[in-house]
């Protein structure tokens, strides 16, 4: 599959029906997830294999680790509603994906791959620290998503958890107005991919 196919794919993945704003539920833009699953795939961290996505909403990076051939996806979200929302999309573009309700901080087991858009930290600062944190625990080869002005508490955290990470890609990330708050049709935030490696690698 080419990566734009991918990203037509991955544009019929339904958004959340219900977005929370302390869970700050926004879909990965498609021309992101897209991206950044090929730069997972071509660096030999997709195909055949075992695959976890940490907060993984309605299923966006989920199912395209599913279409780019893992072997097996697992995807994790506290919220019950958003896993409805996935369920079906999955079902609609064939991908066979394990939905496990819970905190992010409860799974237990060891994965390949974690690729995750956790949230950013706006309405809690440092929100995507347990997400980076069980990434760690879970395998030896992470792709995140971060804002970019937090790199280098991100960076910090990799290096105190064993890990190193580096900065793949840097994106206008999309936020359309989505709660009462937000003052403007759309906002542009940069975000950064981090490509992190364990000491489990």
């Amino acid at each position: 599959m080419k990566k734009k196919d991918l990203e037509m794919a991955l544009q019929k993945v339904s958004p959340f029906h219900d977005p929370k704003a302390d869970l700050e539920q926004y879909v990965t833009p498609a021309i992101i997830a897209a991206d950044l699953l090929f730069s997972a795939y071509v660096q030999g961290d997709i195909v055949d294999r075992k695959v976890l996505d940490l907060g993984c909403g309605t299923g966006m990076l989920a199912i395209g680790a599913w279409l780019l051939g893992a072997k097996e996806v697992i995807g994790v979200d506290i919220d019950a509603k958003a896993l409805l929302v996935a369920e079906e999309n999955a079902h609609a573009l064939h991908a066979e994906i394990g939905f496990l309700h819970m905190n992010v901080q409860e799974y237990q087991g060891k994965v390949d791959t974690v690729v995750m858009n956790p949230p950013f930290g706006a309405q809690r600062r440092h929100a995507d620290r347990p997400f980076l944190e069980k990434a760690l625990e879970s395998a030896p080869v992470i792709y995140s998503l971060h804002l970019a002005e937090t790199q280098e508490f991100v960076e910090s955290l990799i290096r105190s958890n064993g890990g190193t990470g580096e900065v793949q890609k840097r994106y206008k990330f999309e936020i359309p107005h989505t709660f009462a708050f937000h003052k403007k049709a759309k906002k542009d935030v940069e975000v950064i991919l981090f490509r992190v490696q364990t000491s489990q690698h």
